[in-house]
């Protein structure tokens, strides 16, 4: 049985590093392992307000329902300032809130974060603060690896194609490690 994954990029640019990631990440998940991919783009801004109003607005309930319908949810960070994107949190601020008809898409989900940048340290400060955000969520997180893709720029053509075989094979490693943790906590 074909483990189901599904990848969020945590960043709306088009030739974003940690999209690229994403899409490097697809091919590599392995046999048993297939890894969708999706982006942010249409959340709009949490408001409380809009939310009354109007419900879960359409983008989020379809991100819900990709979630749901996953075995395992990998969030791949930008980082900006030292810490999470404020529009990657935005959208898992939405996603966190009830739906009529969904269940709770992060309560005991298997989560993983790696991610890109283009500086010299990865993206450590963006992961470390998702931890704290994630054990809020109840999510069950992998730790079996850590994936921070530094110097980007030098890594990814500009096509976004992934160039460096080292990063390429540590990237295979962690998704099917991943993989491996998801299909695991599936067993009965």
């Amino acid at each position: 049985m074909t483990t189901h994954l599904l990848g969020i990029s945590g960043s709306l640019r088009t030739q974003s590093f940690n999209t690229a990631l994403l899409r490097a990440a697809q091919p590599l998940a392995g046999d048993a392992a297939r890894l969708d991919a999706v982006t942010l783009h249409g959340i709009p801004l949490y408001d409380g307000d809009l939310e009354q109003r109007e419900g879960t607005p359409a983008a989020v309930r379809e991100l819900k329902e990709k979630i749901l319908a996953s075995d395992g949810l990998l969030l791949v960070t930008p980082e900006y300032n030292n810490g999470v994107p404020g529009v990657f949190k935005n959208a898992i601020d939405w996603l966190s809130r009830p739906t009529p008809g969904l269940p709770d898409v992060f309560r005991d989900r298997p989560v993983a974060v790696i991610g890109a940048s283009p500086g010299g340290f990865g993206t450590i400060m963006s992961q470390t603060h998702w931890l704290q955000v994630l054990r809020t969520l109840g999510t069950s997180q992998w730790h079996g690896g850590r994936l921070m893709v530094s110097r980007a720029s030098s890594v990814f053509g500009p096509e976004g194609d992934l160039l460096d075989d080292k990063v390429r094979q540590q990237l295979g490693e962690f998704v099917q490690g991943f993989a491996a943790f998801v299909a695991a906590a599936k067993k009965p």
